[in-house]
């Protein structure tokens, strides 16, 4: 019995090129193809079109490949899914890897590399390169480093920084004086080695401090 897999891709001839290739798999086969994430929504209404597999690229239009991995681990758990991309966006991957992809690979992935990761999706649960292994640590690391070099408190108020909120407004809804506020501002300035609130703002979304 072969695994059933379902290709989304928005581009019409490489999803054919990818699914020539998988049916050549002795071990997988192409349910269908979809051109978004919508397409695939209504598909899967009908439970003879729910995959093994899917090959989900990032880069959807309407619902994006991250939106759509979110939507099928809530509702269809048992589905994997495994991530494409022409860019390497480190973002983009980490952030396709939470919302519940079992894997990354970039498009101009060699044809055995693509059947061995899926494969490994379907038979062990996960497949990650060294490259995206390597994300995965040093965002870790980065969290890690973050919640020692951080107070509670100052966690608090860069999240809150990253808004459009004034420190002024900031210092009352952390319910703190606007010198309070200033001291915060600066110790986090000069933990982080940080110049202004813009540096600020990219660090925190660089390191998975605040999601925009």
């Amino acid at each position: 019995m072969k695994y059933s897999v379902v290709i989304v891709e928005n581009h019409i001839l490489l999803s054919q090129a990818l699914a020539e290739l998988v049916n050549g798999f002795p071990k997988f086969k192409v349910l269908y193809l979809c051109k978004n994430g919508e397409e695939l929504i209504l598909k899967l209404k009908c439970d003879k079109n729910i995959p093994d597999i899917v090959l989900m690229d990032i880069n959807l239009p309407r619902m994006n490949g991250i939106e759509m991995t979110s939507f099928l681990k809530k509702e269809y758990p048992q589905v994997n899914v495994l991530a494409l991309s022409t860019e390497g966006n480190t973002k983009k991957i980490l952030n396709v890897l939470r919302a519940g992809a079992k894997g990354y690979l970039p498009k101009d992935t060699e044809k055995r590399i693509l059947e061995k990761a899926l494969i490994e999706v379907q038979e062990t649960g996960f497949y990650h390169t060294r490259n995206v292994s390597n994300l995965l640590l040093e965002s870790l690391y980065a969290k890690e480093k973050n919640s020692k070099v951080l107070k509670e408190r100052e966690i608090e108020f860069v999240k809150q920084a990253c808004t459009e909120k004034t420190y002024k407004e900031i210092a009352s809804d952390m319910c703190l004086s606007p010198k309070t506020i200033e001291g915060y501002r600066d110790a986090v300035f000069e933990k982080l080695n940080l110049k202004n609130r813009t540096a600020m703002v990219i660090y925190a979304i660089r390191n998975d401090i605040f999601t925009p």
